[in-house]
């Protein structure tokens, strides 16, 4: 085991509507009479779950075609989102950051956005008194789906925010730079949300470095790419800007070719504030832990260095000092 059961276990790069389970697919499947692909969990696993590397991360979120496609209602909203926090606290995670697009959710069904974060909301506000564990929503702007879009998506995200405290951009990173949600973000920044942003993984340092210059990232999801320039990489150490590595997702992607090719460690052995996540655990068909116990030392980290990423996880994620101290208290009982 080389998670310190004296830190917090985080995770904060996870897509919730990337982590549906097999089961509630099968069941919504039978209740609204859907065309899934296979009627029973290991029949359908190969459809949703990544069994070898994708070609690219459009690829990859290709899988989430029956994720999203039993979200009929707003009811399997709700469900999708309190079953995540049941999952966190069955993996034994003491803080988790759920993060979604209203857009890519409402898609397949022709939702609204608005009723979409209403539900999610719910669903983790239930799930978090059900199975007593630490959690906060990031709100997502899809790329995927153009500037206008995301106007859609964050005034459904506005709807509902003192339920969540970030902004992310997600989505076809090469095709809509992040010079094109400089506004979105200015009005999440002035609704006091915190910023993180999907950058690095798909194009090169310089979408990193738009999104810390012209959105105000403080986190950066994935990031592989900032390890092609130096100056970069000394401006997240010197920032102590996160990194939200997410071990498995990269090799499925093929944004690294294997565990061993990845940057985590150059990230840890640089002083760069880097973390250890899931992204999409039900696309992906790992937990958190496998990616501390099994990937991590596939990806050449020593014990000190995961221990450093799980130091860093409660050091960058999105919480208060006081927040930060109760989960620490918390763990030395």
């Amino acid at each position: 085991m080389r998670i310190d059961p004296h830190l917090p276990l985080i995770d904060v790069h996870r897509h919730l509507d990337g982590n549906v389970r097999l089961q509630t697919i099968l069941d919504v499947g039978r209740q609204f009479n859907l065309p899934l692909p296979a009627w029973n969990a290991e029949g359908l696993r190969p459809h949703v779950q990544v069994t070898a590397p994708q070609p690219d991360v459009m690829a990859f979120i290709a899988k989430f075609e029956w994720m999203t496609g039993i979200l009929v209602n707003l009811d399997i909203c709700r469900r999708i989102a309190y079953e995540n926090l049941e999952d966190a606290k069955q993996e034994g995670l003491d803080y988790v950051e759920l993060r979604f697009s209203p857009r890519f959710m409402a898609s397949t069904h022709q939702l609204d956005p608005a009723g979409v974060v209403e539900a999610v909301v719910d669903g983790v506000e239930a799930g978090k008194r059900d199975f007593k564990i630490h959690a906060n929503l990031i709100g997502i702007l899809s790329r995927t789906f153009g500037v206008d879009m995301a106007w859609v998506e964050i005034q459904a995200l506005l709807s509902q925010r003192e339920h969540l405290v970030a902004l992310d951009l997600a989505g076809d990173e090469v095709h809509w730079p992040a010079e094109l949600f400089q506004e979105h973000f200015r009005k999440a920044q002035d609704a006091g949300w915190r910023v993180t942003v999907h950058a690095g993984e798909s194009a090169g340092p310089e979408s990193i470095w738009q999104a810390i210059r012209l959105l105000g990232a403080e986190r950066i999801g994935h990031g592989v790419r900032a390890v092609d320039d130096p100056k970069l990489m000394n401006f997240l150490c010197d920032r102590a800007i996160g990194i939200e590595s997410c071990l498995t997702s990269n090799v499925q992607t093929s944004t690294v070719p294997d565990y061993t090719s990845h940057p985590l460690r150059q990230f840890l052995e640089q002083r760069i504030m880097a973390t250890i996540n899931t992204d999409d655990p039900g696309i992906s068909g790992v937990d958190l832990n496998y990616e501390y116990n099994v990937a991590a030392p596939a990806a050449g980290l020593t014990p000190e260095m995961i221990r450093q990423a799980q130091r860093n996880a409660l050091e960058v994620a999105f919480l208060t000092l006081e927040e930060k101290s109760f989960l620490l208290r918390k763990k030395a009982r």
